[in-house]
């Protein structure tokens, strides 16, 4: 007969104070900062810098946007990562942004993904090297990509081929949220079915998207993870440029029809990208990166050292 660990749980006759564990993790915590990589891949020129600099809410990376109506668009020809410490309420975060070239704008994009793929699974074998070194740092500095943004091109169609394959890719080793770019491009009517077309189309190749089920997660887990999954592709806009509307100042730009408000989501899911990126799932982005994808990369790694030893045992 099996006894409720409740029912028999000591009651303490006094104060001891071990509940002020959380405000000594956090005080270390606070004193050391945080760490958020992450990756942005898609297309050339579709605003995948603006985007980012819109969410952190400051200027970390410089546009390769046009300034001109004529002027062709600037590409990223290979991968840059950028380094910035952004303070908010007292809270440190280090943020590294790894801007990859515009995959698909080649007149042969074969295998056009495997630059990004490489770069993702090199930071996973240089931190394993870290962490196996006998005097290894006390902290090991983490590059590995926690997030990984996918932008789709606001074509209202599908998505293209191309797009399926590097999404089955990237699904395979990193934490991929995928966007559509530029969405005021679109009307709501298009967006809402391009939407569901994405949907479908990631459904039929069993594209298995971030954020995963997991049996950790209790009701209220579940149901915003429920939310989240509803809305991605998440629709979105990006901008620096500050418009007033009604008096008040936003983040925003006014096209032939009208003004677009960032952070109204009547306009579009900035402000729902933006809040899952770090108001909800931040930390677990970080997590399941080292206990999901990081693990997999180490244990493939380690079973591999551990069969070449038996192979080079037998030959001697």
């Amino acid at each position: 007969m099996s006894v409720d660990a409740e029912s028999t749980q000591p009651i303490l006759q006094s104060y001891v104070g071990f509940d002020s564990i959380t405000s000594q993790i956090e005080k270390k915590l606070l004193k050391r900062g945080f760490q958020f990589n992450v990756m942005v891949v898609g297309q050339s020129g579709l605003g995948k810098s603006t985007l980012i600099n819109t969410i952190f809410a400051s200027h970390l990376i410089d546009s390769k946007g046009r300034t001109q109506p004529d002027e062709p668009t600037r590409q990223t020809v290979e991968i840059h990562s950028f380094t910035e410490t952004i303070v908010e309420r007292g809270v440190k975060l280090r943020l590294n942004i790894v801007d990859t070239p515009g995959y698909g704008d080649q007149v042969n994009n074969e295998n056009c993904w495997e630059p990004i793929i490489k770069y993702i699974k090199d930071q996973h074998s240089s931190f394993l090297r870290k962490e196996l070194t006998a005097m290894r740092d006390r902290f090991i500095q983490d590059t590995r990509i926690h997030c990984c943004l996918f932008f789709i091109s606001p074509t209202g169609h599908s998505l293209k081929p191309i797009d399926i394959v590097v999404l089955k890719k990237l699904t395979e080793v990193v934490n991929v949220v995928p966007v559509i770019a530029k969405s005021d491009s679109l009307t709501i009517e298009e967006r809402i079915a391009f939407k569901h077309r994405i949907k479908e189309e990631m459904a039929f190749h069993n594209i298995k998207l971030y954020p995963y089920e997991s049996d950790e997660d209790d009701e209220q887990d579940s149901a915003l993870n429920e939310s989240i999954q509803d809305l991605i592709p998440f629709a979105v806009v990006g901008s620096e440029k500050t418009i007033v509307v009604d008096g008040k100042t936003v983040r925003g730009r006014q096209n032939r029809w009208g003004v677009i408000n960032v952070e109204n989501e009547n306009h579009c899911e900035f402000i729902h990208l933006r809040n899952f990126l770090t108001r909800t799932h931040l930390q677990d982005l970080i997590e399941t990166t080292s206990l999901i994808h990081y693990e997999s990369f180490r244990s493939k790694q380690l079973l591999a050292l551990k069969e070449n030893g038996q192979q080079q045992q037998q030959q001697h």
